[in-house]
């Protein structure tokens, strides 16, 4: 039985905030995002607690820089990428409640564009 793989999709703002990343990064990102479009979970990928199942967030740290890409596979058949940021509080480990608040609203929108 052959696995089946995932199309990965992308929020436009998304894409275009994960392009800032260093080549590197992206690449590290890229192959967690892979894993999971093929039904894994990389090992730098965890749930992201309060987005409900299915929202898994990449944390990636990288030349001294923290980078974090958050994915749904529970929306559609796609994975879909919602958010993608380089992370630049120093207060913890915790996701700015700005973050937060743009990848709640991110997936709203994007259930309700895909009903």
């Amino acid at each position: 039985m052959t696995k089946q793989t995932r199309p990965i999709s992308w929020l436009k703002a998304a894409r275009k905030e994960f392009e800032y990343f260093p080549v590197g990064a992206q690449e590290i990102c890229w192959a967690a995002l892979t894993i999971a479009a093929e039904g894994s979970k990389a090992d730098i990928a965890k749930p992201m607690t309060g987005m409900g199942s299915g929202v898994f967030e990449i944390a990636l740290r990288f030349q001294g820089n923290a980078f974090r890409v958050m994915y749904a596979v529970q929306i559609d058949n796609d994975l879909w990428v919602i958010h993608a940021f380089q992370k630049k509080s120093k207060t913890g480990i915790k996701t700015p409640k700005q973050e937060v608040d743009l990848i709640k609203e991110r997936l709203k929108r994007l259930k309700e564009l895909l009903q």
